[in-house]
């Protein structure tokens, strides 16, 4: 299944971790990323600790828990690729993607869309299936 798929048809719950230059962690919550290919997703945040961490190091993880009985979902390791101001395709990003009540203009005022590059996917827990 390709992300596109799998988050077009999957809920759950996702945390975006990122660290500044000196290695201090973060984590929060994010929804699921509007999916650009199979190697590049994107998300819109505000101009807070996650953002200035990643103007810091471009380095980030999204983790995807899926809904449901036990620990399902995906690790996605990212790296920053680009970003944009522009609230129109902010705006629109938001309304195509998550529409809503945080689609309003209040809540995208200083808002950025960032573009990673998908490095890595892993599942979110890896199971030895030898043990038993």
């Amino acid at each position: 299944m390709n992300l596109k798929d799998y988050f077009k048809n999957t809920n759950g719950f996702g945390v975006l971790s990122t660290a500044d230059d000196k290695g201090k962690v973060d984590a929060a919550a994010y929804a699921k990323p509007k999916v650009l290919d199979d190697k590049h997703i994107a998300f819109i945040m505000g101009d807070k600790l996650t953002h200035a961490n990643l103007e810091k190091n471009p380095y980030a993880v999204y983790l995807f828990r899926k809904n449901g009985p036990g620990y399902e979902g995906k690790r996605l390791y990212l790296k920053k690729d680009s970003e944009t101001k522009d609230k129109k395709i902010i705006e629109n990003t938001c309304k195509e993607e998550w529409p809503g009540p945080y689609c309003a203009p209040h809540y995208l005022e200083g808002a950025f869309l960032v573009n990673f590059k998908v490095e890595s996917i892993l599942p979110m827990v890896v199971y030895d299936k030898k043990k038993k």
